[in-house]
């Protein structure tokens, strides 16, 4: 029997966990690898990269699972990126980019370090719990094999936490009658979210699309006449994330409270070394 976890355990976790997987999204090594594989656009390599382990799926499917871009951005590229690049191709050159981005953010040594094996044992060990049921890009990944080396292995796990809150994320996006670009706008206005400039330029939508949103929410009383989030809006915020918690207790759970806050521990160490190297651009997050 495992203890009760603290409040919002799962969600701090996640929190650290989650930009270890994001990391490759924003590395020179992808998208020399994928160069490599003959697709140089930005928004083809990244549908390609997170879509590839469901298949040379089509352009509907990605717009359904990955929600917040546009239709027009994704049926622009996919399906025409597996005629440049086969999912297989994709899923290997993913493989050695992540590998050269962890090893040049966290060091040479990341392969054999102690805090690393651990991190990627509890973190598969959360994973075991996680569902396939309804949560189609979890499941993808689920079938990919675990790689051997321990720091690919923590990536291949914090990909299958990330995916498995991320689809629990999307039913309750829907539930709060959320449209695509309502949900940026939204989060953007927590402070935590995307900047508008970076939603606007790698999401597809426009800034009459953006500005269209933030009337909607208006309407509904979730923004104020500054773009902020009123008490409403706030509110609404708080209870999808409190409900994005529990669609994704299982995993944590199954940890338990010790386990979970040993790897939150170690992915925040993890986190800060690669975030001292230059992880992200320091504009990305923010309402500005």
């Amino acid at each position: 029997m495992t203890s009760p976890l603290p409040e919002h355990a799962g969600r701090r976790c996640h929190n650290v966990l989650n930009p270890l997987h994001s990391t490759h999204y924003f590395s020179p090594d992808l998208g020399r690898e994928l160069a490599a594989a003959g697709i140089e656009d930005r928004s083809a390599a990244y549908f390609a990269v997170r879509a590839a382990a469901m298949g040379p799926v089509g352009a509907g499917v990605v717009t359904a699972t990955f929600y917040n871009f546009s239709h027009d951005l994704v049926a622009r590229h996919v399906p025409a990126v597996w005629a440049t690049a086969s999912p297989e191709t994709v899923l290997a050159a993913r493989a050695r980019a992540v590998d050269a981005t962890l090893r040049r953010l966290l060091g040479e040594d990341v392969a054999t370090a102690k805090e690393v094996t651990e991190a990627a044992e509890l973190a598969l060990r959360a994973a075991e719990a996680c569902g396939r049921t309804a949560r189609p890009l979890y499941a993808a990944h689920a079938d990919l094999p675990v790689p051997d080396a321990p720091h690919l292995a923590l990536w291949h796990a914090a990909t299958l936490l990330r995916e498995h809150r991320g689809d629990g994320h999307l039913a309750v996006l829907l539930e709060a009658e959320l449209d695509p670009v309502e949900a940026l706008v939204s989060h953007t206005a927590t402070g935590k979210g995307m900047a508008p400039k970076w939603a606007l330029r790698t999401r597809g939508w426009s800034r009459a699309d953006w500005e269209a949103a933030v009337g909607r929410l208006r309407a509904r009383g979730l923004l104020d006449a500054e773009g902020e989030l009123t008490p409403a809006g706030v509110a609404l915020r708080q209870g999808i994330e409190a409900e994005t918690d529990r669609l994704d207790r299982a995993p944590y759970e199954h940890l338990g409270a010790a386990g979970v806050e040993r790897l939150t521990e170690l992915s925040r160490g993890l986190l800060s070394t690669a975030l001292e190297a230059g992880a992200f651009p320091d504009d990305m997050t923010g309402k500005a």
